[in-house]
């Protein structure tokens, strides 16, 4: 898969969004160090046209997201941007937007890793939290600073309030501080902390861990995951039910059944 984004003009320019494919791991990197790697108009539009597109891509089967750089995996939306265009129609479009590329994020058929270097905060940790997975690195940070500008994060509380208990999300809404990556592992936003010169290292095991997997399987299972969280446990325990059925009759699971049963690797056919 090439490197390219949505949101570049010019054939030589440096893509905002790159996008790297290795075996089935799809890393998307958010270029833009000098402005904070932050979520631009542009930069949500490239994101989104990236999941859109892998979706479909069976050659995916783990997607993930880092920022260019040690500093700063993303600060949030581009204040620069919100000051100049600032207006309610402007306001309703950016929110619209990010909101339906987090909830792209939630709805991908593929996992999705949040590698986390530097900071992030506000729309930047609302990604980590709408991840499925999180890695940071241990000199990360995170934080919901919005509060201290006068602007609540409305829209990473809902990924964040999703994330972690009420209490902890309240406590990085209401302080604005940012928190350390071992704050965050002990709260649940990230599942595990590496050393920094080992950040990629353990991403990497991660996602080819996952990509070793089923591609029909991971992705039934992610979606019926979190369909289930939202019902109650009689209607859970039904629907994982019918899901039982889906997943027996797949290809998929008569190959890894004959597979652990001969004693040889699975060839996956991804239905």
């Amino acid at each position: 898969m090439n490197e390219t984004s949505a949101a570049d003009a010019g054939l030589d320019a440096d893509p905002i969004l790159k996008r790297s494919l290795e075996g089935h791991v799809l890393t998307l990197t958010l270029n833009r160090p000098q402005a904070g790697n932050s979520l631009s108009l542009d930069m949500i539009a490239a994101l989104q046209a990236a999941l859109d597109e892998s979706a479909d891509d069976a050659q995916v089967h783990v997607l993930v997201i880092e920022g260019m750089g040690d500093r700063v995996f993303c600060a949030g939306h581009d204040l620069r941007e919100v000051l100049s265009k600032n207006s309610p129609a402007f306001s309703k479009e950016m929110a619209s937007r990010c909101s339906r590329m987090m909830q792209s994020i939630v709805a991908h058929p593929r996992p999705v890793i949040a590698k986390v270097r530097g900071v992030a905060t506000a729309a930047g940790l609302q990604i980590v939290a709408s991840a499925d997975l999180a890695y940071a690195a241990r000199s990360a940070r995170f934080a919901t600073p919005g509060v201290n500008i006068g602007l609540w994060c409305l829209t990473p509380m809902v990924a964040l309030g999703r994330a972690v208990s009420r209490k902890h999300a309240m406590q990085m809404l209401l302080s604005g501080r940012l928190f350390d990556a071992e704050h965050a592992f002990r709260i649940g936003l990230v599942n595990e902390i590496a050393d920094d010169e080992r950040l990629d290292e353990a991403v990497a095991a991660a996602a080819a861990e996952i990509a070793d997997k089923s591609p029909f399987t991971v992705a039934l299972g992610k979606q019926g995951f979190y369909r289930q969280l939202d019902m109650s446990l009689p209607d859970a325990y039904e629907y994982a039910g019918e899901l039982v059925v889906r997943n027996m009759l797949a290809e998929d699971a008569a190959e890894g059944i004959g597979a652990f049963v001969e004693k040889r690797k699975p060839v996956w056919r991804g239905r």
